[in-house]
Parts: C-alpha cells; sequence; structure tokens
C-alpha cells in the first residue's frame, strides 16, 4: 500500500510541476502590448500626443529609430506645440476606435496667417530641439533609441533629428502587462515537496518490504538430514562489493530529489510566481516620474495657470547656468557668458571681465553658489515672455552669499537667461510666496495694489542714496539692515566727494537701468521686486585745466584714459531686490539685496 501512495504522490508531483512550469511557459501571457506608427511626411518634427501616451495604463516605453541622430524629450503639450511654432510637425494620436497610432500632417501656418511676421524671425531661432529649457527630460542616440517614461495626462513627446534632416520615421509605443501567475510558484514548490514525500513514503515501504522477507524466529525443527560431503569453500566477498552499489544507488535516489526540489524552489523565488496581496494597477496613467523619466509634474488644475517650469526643470536649467557660469568667470569668456545672462547681471560680468583681463588682480563678480535652490516662484503663465525667481543658499553662509536669480524667457526657442543676479542681505527675510506647483502671478509695473507701484520704486530708492533723510521716499523704506545705504548712501558720497583735490568737483546723480522691473506676487498680497538703477559719477575740473586721473583701476581698464583735462564719467548698475507690502498696510518697504558693479567709464567729450 505504501508504493501505492509513493506512486500517486511522484503523479500528483509531476502534474503540480508541470502545471506550474506550464503556466511559466506556454501559458504566459505577453508582458506588454505595443503600437506602431510610420511618419513618411518628411516633416522634421513628431509630436505623440498624451492621448497616444496614455491610450492603455502603465509606464511607456517608447523606441524610436530610422534616422542617423535621434532625439526624445517630453515636456507640456502647450510648451510642445509653443516651441513648434508655426513649423510642420507628424502628429501621432491614438485612434479608439481601431486601437491604432494614426499619423496626421500638421500645418500650423495654414491655421494661424498672423504667423507670418514670426516667420520672418524663424531663421535667427534654434531649428534643433535639443537643449531647450522647455524639455522635462530630453535623450538623443545614433541610430535607435528606446526609454521608459511614466507621465500623466497634459505631457506630449517631440521627437526630431537634428530639426533639419527629417524625424525619424519609426516609432513604437509599449506599455507592460500583468502577465505574473500567482500559482505558478505554489505549484511548483508544492510539487516538489509532493516529491519528496512520495519518496520518503518510497523508502519506508521499500524498507518494510525488506523486513518482511526476512527469518522468522522459533521455527520448528524437523528431522535432522545426514551428513553431507564437505563443498569447497567459495571466494570471500568483501563486504564493500555488496554495500558500495547499494549506498550510490541510495545517495542517487536522495541527491536527485534534492537538486529538483531545490531548482525548482529557486526558479520560483521571483515576484510573479506568488499571489500578492498589492491592490491591481488602475485604469489611469500615474504622475509619478519614473527613474528614467524625471522631473514629470502633474500640471495645474485647468481653471489655473500652470506655473512656468517645475521644480525639477528648473534644477536642471539652474545647474546648467551654475556650471556655465563658474567656466565664463574662470576663463573671461565673455561670448559664453552671454548664452545664459541679460540686462544688469550681463553688464555687470561684461564689465568684470574687461577690467579682469587689464588688471588680474581685480576681484571676479560674485560667483553663482552651487547650492540647493531654497526657493522657487516660477510667474503662473501660458504665454511668453515668462519669469521665474529662485535664492540658491549654500550651507556655509559665512563664505559663499546666499544669491537670488531673476530668470526670463522672451519666446519659446529662447532659453532662460539670468537677468538679475542678487546677494541677499545678511538679515533678509524672503516673505511667504505659493508653492513652486501653483506659481505666482506676474504684478503690473503701475499696479495700485501694493503701497508703491512697481516703476517707482527704483528711482525712489535711488532718491534715498542720493539725498538721505532728506529724500521724500525715505519714511516708505525701512533702514533697518539696510547695508547698500552704509556702502552707497549719503555718507559714502560725501566721503568720495572730500577725497578729491579742490581742483576738482565730483556729482553724482542716477538713471533707469536697463533691466525690466519684474514683480511677482506674495502670500501677503505684497509683491518681490527686482529693478535696475544707473548711479552716475561725474568727476569734473573746477577751473576747465587742471588734469583728472582716474583714481582706481576699473576706471583706467574701462575708459583706456590714463590722464584727462575733460573730465571722466563712471557708471555703476545697481541691482535691487524688494518686498513691497499690500496697499494699506503700514509695513515699509524692505531691502531684501543688491549686487552693484561698474560696468562704464568714459571720458567727457
Amino acid at each position: 500500500m505504501r508504493f501505492v501512495f509513493a506512486i500517486l504522490a511522484f503523479v500528483l508531483a509531476a502534474l503540480m510541476i508541470a502545471f506550474g512550469i506550464a503556466q511559466r511557459t506556454i501559458f504566459l501571457e505577453p508582458a506588454s502590448q505595443s503600437l506602431s506608427a510610420t511618419i513618411g511626411d518628411g516633416s522634421p518634427y513628431a509630436v505623440i500626443e498624451g492621448s497616444a501616451l496614455t491610450a492603455f495604463p502603465g509606464s511607456q516605453t517608447i523606441t524610436v529609430g530610422g534616422a542617423d541622430s535621434v532625439f526624445v524629450a517630453y515636456g507640456r503639450t502647450s510648451d510642445v506645440t509653443s516651441w513648434i511654432g508655426s513649423d510642420d510637425y507628424a502628429d501621432v494620436a491614438f485612434d479608439a476606435e481601431s486601437n491604432t497610432l494614426g499619423v496626421t500632417t500638421v500645418d500650423p501656418a495654414a491655421t494661424e496667417p498672423s504667423a507670418d511676421s514670426a516667420e520672418a524671425e524663424a531663421p535667427a531661432l534654434p531649428t534643433n530641439p535639443a537643449g531647450s529649457d522647455l524639455w522635462l527630460q530630453e535623450f538623443s542616440a545614433e541610430g535607435s533609441l528606446t526609454t521608459t517614461l511614466t507621465v500623466p495626462e497634459g505631457i506630449s513627446v517631440i521627437i526630431a533629428s537634428d530639426g533639419t534632416a527629417p524625424a525619424p520615421t519609426d516609432i513604437t509605443v509599449a506599455w507592460p502587462l500583468d502577465n505574473s501567475t500567482p500559482w505558478a510558484g505554489p505549484l511548483i514548490v508544492g510539487g516538489a515537496l509532493m516529491a519528496l514525500i512520495g519518496f520518503v513514503v518510497y523508502l519506508l515501504g521499500l524498507l518494510h518490504f525488506r523486513r518482511s522477507r526476512r527469518p522468522r524466529r522459533n521455527v520448528p525443527r524437523g528431522p535432522r538430514m545426514p551428513k553431507l560431503p564437505r563443498v569447497p569453500r567459495p571466494k570471500t566477498i568483501k563486504a564493500s562489493e555488496i554495500t558500495g552499489p547499494r549506498r550510490s544507488i541510495g545517495r542517487s535516489m536522495i541527491a536527485v530529489p534534492l537538486v529538483l526540489v531545490s531548482g525548482l524552489v529557486l526558479s520560483g523565488c521571483s515576484p510573479e510566481f506568488w499571489p500578492s496581496s498589492a491592490p491591481e494597477p488602475s485604469g489611469t496613467a500615474t504622475a509619478t516620474p519614473s527613474a528614467t523619466a524625471e522631473g514629470t509634474e502633474a500640471p495645474a488644475p485647468a481653471e489655473v495657470k500652470a506655473p512656468a517650469v517645475t521644480t525639477p526643470q528648473l534644477e536642471r536649467i539652474v545647474g546648467d547656468i551654475v556650471t556655465l557660469t563658474a567656466a565664463a568667470d574662470e576663463s573671461l569668456d565673455a561670448d559664453s557668458i552671454a548664452t545664459r545672462f541679460t540686462g544688469p547681471a550681463l553688464e555687470q560680468r561684461l564689465a568684470n571681465y574687461k577690467i579682469r583681463t587689464a588688471d588680474s588682480s581685480f576681484a571676479p563678480t560674485t560667483a553663482l553658489p552651487d547650492s540647493p535652490m531654497t526657493l522657487t516662484l516660477p510667474q503662473q503663465t501660458d504665454t511668453w515672455p515668462r519669469v521665474v525667481m529662485t535664492v540658491l543658499q549654500s550651507d556655509d553662509e559665512s563664505t559663499v552669499p546666499t544669491m537670488a536669480l531673476i530668470l526670463k524667457q522672451e519666446s519659446p526657442r529662447e532659453n532662460y537667461l539670468v537677468e538679475y543676479a542678487i546677494q541677499l542681505e545678511a538679515s533678509a527675510k524672503v516673505p511667504g510666496v505659493a508653492p513652486a506647483t501653483i506659481g505666482a502671478s506676474l504684478v503690473p509695473p503701475d499696479s495700485k495694489l501694493i503701497s508703491m507701484a512697481p516703476e517707482a520704486v527704483g528711482p525712489a530708492y535711488a532718491d534715498i542714496l542720493l539725498n538721505g533723510e532728506a529724500s521724500a521716499s525715505f519714511p516708505q523704506f525701512q533702514a533697518e539692515g539696510d547695508s547698500a545705504r552704509t556702502l552707497l548712501g549719503v555718507d559714502s558720497k560725501q566721503k568720495q566727494k572730500d577725497a578729491l583735490e579742490d581742483t576738482a568737483a565730483m556729482e553724482f546723480t542716477n538713471a533707469a537701468g536697463s533691466g525690466d522691473v519684474v514683480a511677482l506676487s506674495t502670500n501677503d498680497s505684497g509683491s518681490i521686486v527686482a529693478v535696475s538703477v544707473n548711479e552716475i559719477t561725474t568727476v569734473t575740473s573746477v577751473n576747465g585745466k587742471a588734469t583728472i586721473e582716474p583714481t582706481s583701476g576699473p576706471s583706467k581698464a574701462l575708459s583706456g584714459i590714463t590722464k584727462t583735462t575733460k573730465g571722466i564719467q563712471n557708471t555703476y548698475s545697481e541691482q535691487l531686490l524688494f518686498h513691497v507690502p499690500a496697499a494699506g498696510s503700514t509695513d515699509k518697504i524692505v531691502l531684501l539685496g543688491f549686487s552693484q558693479g561698474l560696468i562704464s567709464s568714459v571720458e567727457l567729450p
């Protein structure tokens, strides 16, 4: 009976193992489903719509080929179409009826007659989408490219070669399928255990059978038989010759199931072999980025305009700017710095480069700290130009100053440029602002909703530096913690005048700087305002005959003169950052930070 049970156990084990293995082989469902499309119109760009990316749940594995070089990037759908502008492109969308990807050639110029004027400027703008600040992530390869993303609704993918040659022709989008076999593991392991049980039962049955064949005790003796002659004794057989083969057979019989069980158990360790208590994925795409698609954030609700950039997107942009700036400051590369700076921030650095070229001992402009962003305040907009403010703060504030950057993007195909790079005051407290996922509205320069219109803040503060307490604007600005008044105010100007000889006279005036007035709203209904002011210092001869020599190396480097009887005019650029409270508030306007630098020195006509 034991042998019957052993045979049944072996048969059941074989069936369980075979069925478990079959679930992972011949009965295994596909691991993914995919749709393909072919671009044949020769367009320089192709766009995979969000409807095609989220046609099925799960991450999207995109494979692109059919060109010597392949470029793939993803971003907000509105940003992708804005970057393409009036150029033709192939639109790849999901057709729910046929369950396929359809390709349509789109000519934006045909539906936007007003784009003719923009096309006149198109040659000056880049045609290669690589490196654009609009993309959340970009990839490039030669021949073909495969990448896996996890993007939500509102995201599209742009595909190109180099922006001039036709876009890659072969596009495939694949989504994962749940082909797990939760009973494969239990069946395989259970079958292995059943085989082991059958083997044990077989050994027990074999042992019982051998015991039943032994001679019985107390057997009655029969009549004695006559003695027979002795027969020659056969050759002695060693015990090892009898027991050796039996031991090897026994060990083999034990080793086989052990190896079988070990192999089957190890093969069933994968998660897809076992039942899972995790909830099944829903039918909507997740907004959480995968490791290969970092930086994806869900768009803001439809009734609120999305912020100009996402935080991961801005981190990448600022990281590129910090790296470029460090290299340009080291090599005094004016062409390189001009690709990421504009306005007063560019003026100060270009002048500094010129001065340091003539005098290498002159201190460089304050470097941008390679530090985390402690504040991110993008403009809430879907148009251009776009403005973003961020603060870079190092852990070692004693040696690396905290910097506030105001970046501006003039058009979709232009990158963000630093318009203001302002060193914050040590005691500065930036007011509360909206989260980076929401953004802030841009306050008009002539707004009456704050205590002073943004366009008036710069001239009012410049008047305080010029006239001190005699300025009409003096009561509206907070003096405590304002180090700019100590360095650039009335007392400092008077010391410069006193240092001149009697044969020369010094005059101070001010004018609007080259930077645009930028004002972003704060949570207290106030505004953070960035402005630029030019302070002009004119030194002339009292009697018109005295010789004037530039008293500083920077002035000599920029003007190129060593002596003059006409006079010298120096222009200093001042970048200023303020917090302006709401209209009707009793709080004063607070200077959050400033940066000053000589940008021009010329001989008077």
